[in-house]
């Protein structure tokens, strides 16, 4: 990070140059492409670290690298839509998991109980319209 020349702390938004950043990478037709992401507000943004720990830990250890300073990746990715950096990324959603759910079992309305596992539970055909008919007619 570059070392302030006065005393004050700057404001959020000032930006100053970040240095050789650790940037993830994607293997691509030509060699590697950086990869992007989306910020909360839906936005592209270029992602750089200034570790491999960092990297590591954000986008788990067999995440390819490169190193890149960050004017580079600004000029590599602002033509892609990426108009920001950001810089060590610390909030970052956990991977999906995928859970076996049973399939719910469907019940005839108005019966008031749950259909046994070898019963049919809609013996006729459509008893859950029928119910819903006489109510409507009835």
């Amino acid at each position: 990070m570059a070392e302030l020349l006065c005393g004050d702390d700057p404001e959020p938004s000032d930006r100053f140059p970040a240095g050789p950043l650790y940037v993830p990478v994607r293997p691509g037709p030509f060699g590697c492409a950086t990869r992007l992401f989306r910020t909360p507000l839906g936005d592209r943004t270029a992602v750089g670290f200034t570790s491999v720990r960092q990297l590591a830990a954000t986008l788990g250890s067999g995440q390819p690298w490169i190193r890149l300073d960050e004017a580079a990746l600004r000029a590599v990715t602002e033509p892609l839509g990426a108009a920001t950096v950001t810089v060590d990324p610390q909030l970052t959603a956990p991977a999906p998991t995928r859970e076996e759910r049973p399939a719910p079992v469907p019940t005839p309305r108005g019966s008031g109980r749950e259909p046994e596992d070898d019963e049919d539970p809609w013996p006729n055909g459509g008893g859950h319209c029928r119910a819903s008919l006489s109510f409507r007619l009835g």
